[in-house]
């Protein structure tokens, strides 16, 4: 049970980040070089849209297998090696960004979208830009941290 459990963490992990990364790196200036304003945030809106669903699955799944993980293994945090204490302290700063973002800028964004308020839209997408360019951070942090474990 605990190596299905693990596998499933890392795979939630990995699309979470993966799916951050590819939208931050790729995907943000490809399209900022192609389209104008309008058709940019409105690819946005339905990008976000499909994602977040996404990762409302990931910010339960990450903790509940991680804890499951933690307890199977360690026993809890007082015997939990220093490398699971930093994964589990920047994963919950990871879900607080990601909540920030949800319902700050991507709620404003759809609703500017949806008005057609483009201005007001594209200050939205640079706030999400900026969160989700800090979450792809810490989440490449966390990442090396969970496999370069050996070195704590």
């Amino acid at each position: 049970m605990i190596n299905f459990v693990y596998v499933l963490h890392v795979l939630a992990a990995v699309i979470w980040v993966g799916g951050m990364f590819f939208a931050y790196q790729i995907l943000r200036p490809v399209a900022a070089s192609l389209l104008e304003a309008e058709v940019l945030l409105s690819l946005w809106k339905k990008v976000f849209q499909r994602f977040f669903p996404w990762v409302w699955v990931i910010i339960f799944v990450l903790p509940l297998s991680g804890y499951f993980i933690l307890f199977q293994r360690f026993q809890g945090f007082a015997h939990a090696p220093i490398y699971l204490h930093l994964m589990h302290t920047l994963g919950l700063v990871m879900i607080i960004i990601y909540l920030v973002l949800f319902f700050r800028p991507f709620k404003r964004l759809t609703q500017q979208v949806s008005a057609k308020n483009w201005p007001e839209a594209k200050i939205q997408l640079a706030s999400i830009r900026r969160l989700v360019g800090f979450n792809t951070l810490i989440g490449l942090i966390t990442i090396a941290i969970a496999s370069s474990k050996f070195i704590f």
